[in-house]
């Protein structure tokens, strides 16, 4: 039986009605039998700083080593401000850190954004790529998942009603899976 592959994801919102966090709880939902998707928790860590890379907290050792426990990351983000959430630029941050012993060397990544904008955080998506480019990462480039007008596609108790939206998670997640495994020939 082949082993199944292990996606940890990143949650880019802590807010508690966080729209994002209602996509990342349907893609779990609807995670294909041949991948497990696990939450890594990021809003703990704290601030960035260099002068602790000698002697890292451990919630951000914790952190790196789920990252590269990790076959695959994938990471659902709002927009903000134009550009990525601070608390997501601050795990990215860590779990490069210190120099040379950075967790997301050589991992594929997805992206999943959504908005309440008619964009669904593209521009949160076109600034993380350019992280994930100097982070070594594996991103592919479609399917896309980017949900606009979010605010429409769930219920008030927080599920994701919009059957095109769902599906196009799954079919962004067997992408995901797909492209783990080919990327495993690159390592």
């Amino acid at each position: 039986m082949e082993e199944k592959v292990h996606i940890v994801a990143l949650l880019g919102s802590f807010r508690t009605g966080s729209f994002n966090k209602i996509i990342l709880d349907s893609a779990i939902e609807m995670c294909p039998e041949s991948a497990t998707i696990e939450k890594a928790e990021i809003a703990n860590l704290p601030l960035y700083n260099g002068d602790f890379e000698g002697n890292m907290p451990q919630e951000v050792k914790n952190f790196k080593e789920k990252i590269k426990s990790a076959d695959a990351i994938l990471i659902v983000s709002p927009e903000y401000n134009y550009s990525i959430p601070g608390g997501l630029k601050n795990a990215l941050d860590w779990g490069s850190r210190p120099y040379g012993d950075n967790s997301f060397d050589r991992k594929p990544v997805g992206l999943m954004t959504a908005s309440p904008g008619s964009l669904g955080g593209s521009r949160c998506q076109y600034h993380l790529r350019q992280c994930i480019v100097f982070l070594n990462m594996f991103a592919f480039n479609t399917p896309e998942v980017m949900v606009g007008n979010v605010q429409e596609k769930v219920t008030d108790d927080g599920k994701l009603k919009d059957q095109h939206t769902r599906d196009k998670i799954l079919e962004y997640l067997l992408a995901l899976i797909d492209w783990t495994g080919k990327t495993k020939l690159l390592a």
